[in-house]
């Protein structure tokens, strides 16, 4: 008896483990796999059937679970923002100083997007689409006032305690904590370009971090 040549769907599948039927773990790397090609291409530029081909699951089983591919982004864009979420969480800042406390929320966010930067592609990808998508999940909403509350406890403990001034808005504060952080993802192949430094060495990166601590509590400081 011959043997037949594997079809190119084959030979693409060699290698792989073979899929179980876990419903949950397929909709997991559905997502991991939809993580990558949203970051990476954005919306418009994602494809399905890549995703399909690399969870070796099929196009209509993606609409089953998620509805369209918008749905799937959407579902994107909730786990991404749920992981850093419960990253925060994970902080221990009650035993900490407000100064110290405030540090660690700035260090941890700097680490966060430096070790996930498909998170800060997201994100850019999400501002271009003017944050429509966003503003369907009241999961991310609710998410997303958690992170505020925490900041907020650990400046209030501060002006309480006279080592923070008063008048500053939690908000803000996460915004300029955010900003400092996620440019040095964003933007560090165009500065590393334009001015002939490398902005992902560990040198540079440890420098950036400490001068990203020191501004924001220079910033709140008395």
């Amino acid at each position: 008896m011959s043997l037949q040549p594997a079809t190119p769907r084959r030979r693409r599948n060699l290698g792989r483990p073979p899929r179980t039927n876990d419903p949950e773990k397929t909709r997991q790397d559905i997502v991991a796999a939809a993580t990558g090609e949203f970051a990476a291409k954005g919306l418009s530029g994602a494809r399905i059937d890549e995703i399909a081909d690399r969870t070796r699951t099929s196009k209509r089983m993606i609409y089953y679970y998620f509805g369209s591919k918008e749905g799937l982004y959407l579902k994107v864009l909730e786990e991404a923002y749920a992981h850093i979420r419960h990253t925060e969480s994970a902080l221990d800042l009650e035993r900490l100083s407000p100064a110290d406390g405030l540090a660690q929320i700035v260090r941890s966010t700097f680490d966060y997007h430096l070790a996930h930067p498909d998170f800060a592609r997201l994100v850019m990808t999400e501002n271009i689409h003017e944050g429509k998508y966003l503003a369907k999940s009241k999961m991310i909403q609710r998410l997303n006032v958690t992170a505020i509350d925490a900041l907020r406890g650990i400046y209030e403990r501060g002006v309480r305690s006279g080592a923070f001034r008063e008048g500053l808005d939690p908000l803000d504060l996460h915004m300029s904590i955010s900003a400092l952080c996620f440019f040095n993802v964003s933007n560090r192949f165009t500065f590393s370009t334009i001015f002939k430094r490398d902005m992902s060495s560990p040198a540079v990166l440890a420098a950036r971090r400490r001068i990203t601590i020191e501004t924001i509590l220079r910033y709140v400081s008395r």
